[in-house]
């Protein structure tokens, strides 16, 4: 199959990642001439993102070298994110990195549909309650009375994308109590209803508990992104969320110029 038909039958298909190259060289620069090779395909879009690749031992025959070589190269191309690779459901192609803003407060609907992909919310549970020492976590104190709680799976191309964990004040964010946050994910709902004055971000690298691993479909102890946000208004709090996404699919972005940085008051 020549170069143009692989290209054609890719982008018709899905980027079938079973035609593999064939004039792979010999010698002791293979495991390089794997990852250009499969770097390639990816990046002219003859791999799509998504497409599932042969399992290692099948593309170790293919290209010719030991599993040990295969499963190297298959590992430097996942941690330059061209691919994902987990235990359950293989080595894929990794969908593009979908971009936050470090400090704005994003519509995570956005953040999927800039990445091209079908935006859709599951609300897993949600119920109000007493508010309870262990809320300062995401609140940073006490939340004291009344809250709402809330657990939802935001999915891009009905796969996992984020896993979001909310406090909302009822007192404050009227007309929480009314929503069911079934059709409209909370933080949707409260950018375009609730009125914010100070907000606050925590971000960090974790590693996926047994249960967030299962709703993420990842492996435990994966590496995942967590951002932990809250928002007040007037000196009383409006929310709390911890965002949570799979490490491979998400990046934070900053952009600033040299006044944000060094001097009094602006570190």
């Amino acid at each position: 199959m020549s170069a143009t038909d692989r290209t054609t039958r890719g982008k018709a298909q899905g980027a079938d990642p079973s035609e593999l190259a064939s004039d792979i060289a010999k010698g002791a620069t293979r495991h390089d001439h794997i990852v250009e090779d499969i770097r390639s395909l990816i990046v002219d879009g003859r791999w799509l993102p998504g497409s599932q690749l042969p399992v290692e031992t099948d593309l170790a025959e293919r290209y010719g070298v030991s599993r040990m070589t295969m499963n190297k190269a298959l590992g430097q191309l996942a941690r330059e994110g061209f691919l994902v690779r987990r235990k359950k459901s293989g080595t894929q192609v990794a969908q593009p990195r979908a971009e936050s803003a470090v400090v704005a407060i994003a519509d995570i609907r956005d953040e999927v549909r800039r990445s091209g992909r079908v935006y859709r919310f599951h609300l897993i549970a949600r119920r109000m309650r007493p508010g309870r020492e262990e809320d300062a976590v995401l609140l940073g104190a006490s939340s004291g009375g009344e809250v709402l709680w809330l657990q939802g799976l935001h999915l891009a191309d009905d796969r996992p994308f984020c896993l979001e964990t909310r406090l909302i004040n009822p007192a404050v964010a009227e007309g929480a109590k009314d929503q069911d946050f079934t059709a409209l994910a909370p933080g949707a709902w409260l950018l375009e209803a609730v009125p914010w004055s100070v907000a606050s971000h925590r971000v960090r690298a974790v590693n996926a508990t047994v249960t967030e691993a299962k709703v993420l479909e990842l492996a435990v102890g994966e590496a995942c992104l967590e951002i932990v946000r809250r928002t007040q208004v007037a000196g009383e709090w409006v929310t709390g969320v911890r965002l949570l996404y799979p490490g491979s699919e998400h990046q934070l972005v900053a952009n600033f110029g040299p006044d944000a940085v060094g001097g009094p008051g602006r570190g």
